[in-house]
């Protein structure tokens, strides 16, 4: 993920409080939902679900 998700104009850059964009939003949800964690004997097994 070398992404940068968003980008500081100069009046942004003296606000604390960023909004990221819709599309950033709407790829974390999509991950996560594809994100799938089982568990067996004291290991963990990720799996991207695509």
């Amino acid at each position: 993920m070398a992404k940068l998700y968003f980008k500081k104009s100069s009046k942004e850059e003296t606000s604390f409080h960023s909004q990221p964009k819709k599309e950033t939003i709407e790829f974390l949800l999509n991950y996560s939902k594809a994100l799938r964690i089982t568990e067996h004997k004291k290991m963990q097994f990720e799996m991207l679900l695509n």
